[in-house]
Order: C-alpha cells, then structure tokens, then sequence
C-alpha cells in the first residue's frame, strides 16, 4: 500500500466512510470480540423465527460481510450471499451489493444485514435489492437504531472501529425510503437492549435483558428488524367503450278491453 492509499484510507476511517477492501475484516474481527459475539446472537434469536416463516425458491442475505450468515437454517432452498470484495480464503462469489448480478423479481426474500449501516449510498443499495425482490416478496432489514443506549453511545465514540462506524439510519427516515420503493412494512421488532459496553458481566446478562425488553416490547432496543412486502402493481383492466346500440322504434298495441255483445 502506497503513502496516497495508506492517507486514503485514514482519512475514509476517520469520516466513517466504509472501505472495500478493509471493512469485511474489521466487521469479522468485531464480531469475533465478545461484544460483537453478543450482539449476534441477539440478532439471531430475534430474526431466526421471522426468517423460518419466509418461503420460496431464492434466499438473498447483502452485508458488509459474508462470513456472517442469518439464513443457514431458512425453509427456503437455493441460499446466495455475495462476498464485498476478494480477500484470500473467500469461498462466496464475489459481487457489489450495490449491482448485484441477478435478474429483476427474481428473489423470494431478502435479508439485509446492516447493509445499508456500511455502504456509501444506502438509498442506492436499497433500491437495488427491492430491484431484484419480486412483487410479494419479504425483506427482512436489520439495522443499526440511532435512538437507543447505542446510539447515544455513538456519540461519544471514534468513528474508526465497528460498530461506531455505521451510519445508523433512524426508522422514520428508513420508513420513508421504503414508502417510495412501495415496500409495505408489515412489522417491526427491537433487539440489543443491554448497555453497548464490553464488561463481561454486563455481557453475561445480555440474554437475560434480551428477555425484558421483548417483553415489555421496548422500542429503544439498539437494533430495529423491519419485515416489509413488496407491494404488487394493481392490474386495471381496460374496458372498452361502447358506442350504445339505437334501439328502433317499435309499436307496442295498446291493449284493448273488447266487449262481445251478444244479440
């Protein structure tokens, strides 16, 4: 790496600006810690039962990394997740989620995690997987909530190392977003309601706090899950319009009482 790309990608990691080529590994490596080990089980627990009541033929999982998979255990067979960039050991195909190489409606679900948190243009990414979602379809978004314990602790964080680094997209203006591409929300979920912080102890009772904040349905969880439909065009039949036929004119006889006189 020469000095200009070295001072690039400083420079990309200090404005929060996701890299290609470096943001895979650090989003493995993150969740390899146990925050981040905490922090997908969560996530896990709360989006495998959406997922196992999505049905079809494809499956399509877009993140900042492909090592970390929600859909291993969906009904639906033919599974695909695109690796972001090659890196030594990728198994996955190689693919930008932003043009991804698969044909319009072709996709029965699709589960976008933290997607659109890390990527340059977030509108432009969730305009291509509804692209490729066919009409009726399910997407499952999985994203980042600037209006929790986490986001407020974004605040006060670097903006160089994950999760700090997302871009934290607020559910009102995600909603507005999937109100243009005609994406029904059906509903919506929370998850991470334990402190973003990485005492074991405090991580230890990640699960346990889990359990509350799904009881009393918090809607402060780090973590929002958003299923949504993609709405399908309504077919209006064209009817077309008949010149009314003249009905002509017809004599109808009056009907007359005929009185027989019999002489």
């Amino acid at each position: 790496m020469n000095l200009f790309s070295k001072h690039e990608t400083r420079r990309r990691l200090i404005k929060g600006l996701p890299d290609s080529d470096l943001l895979p590994t650090l989003v493995s490596q993150w969740y390899q810690t146990p925050q981040g080990t905490a922090v997908l089980e969560a996530e896990k627990a709360i989006a495998a039962p959406i997922i196992s009541r999505l049905f079809g033929y494809h499956i399509l999982q877009v993140g900042p990394n492909e090592e970390i998979s929600l859909i291993d255990d969906s009904p639906v067979g033919h599974k695909i997740i695109f690796a972001p960039s090659w890196r030594p050991g990728t198994r996955q195909a190689v693919a930008d989620i932003e043009e991804l190489p698969l044909a319009t409606d072709s996709i029965d679900v699709v589960v976008v995690h933290h997607a659109l948190d890390f990527t340059d243009d977030s509108h432009r990414l969730l305009r291509e997987v509804t692209r490729v979602l066919r009409p009726g379809g399910h997407m499952l978004i999985i994203g980042f909530n600037p209006l929790s314990y986490w986001g407020f602790w974004r605040l006060f964080k670097r903006k160089i190392h994950i999760p700090w680094r997302g871009r934290f997209i607020s559910k009102r203006r995600l909603s507005d977003w999937l109100q243009l591409l005609d994406l029904q929300v059906g509903s919506i979920n929370y998850g991470l309601h334990f402190l973003p912080l990485k005492f074991s102890g405090l991580l230890g009772q990640a699960q346990k706090i889990e359990k509350l904040g799904k009881k009393f349905r918090s809607p402060i969880g780090g973590a929002y899950f958003i299923l949504c439909v993609k709405q399908v065009a309504p077919i209006t039949p064209i009817v077309p319009k008949w010149r009314p036929l003249r009905t002509p004119a017809t004599v109808i006889p009056a009907a007359e009482n005929v009185r027989a006189k019999i002489h």
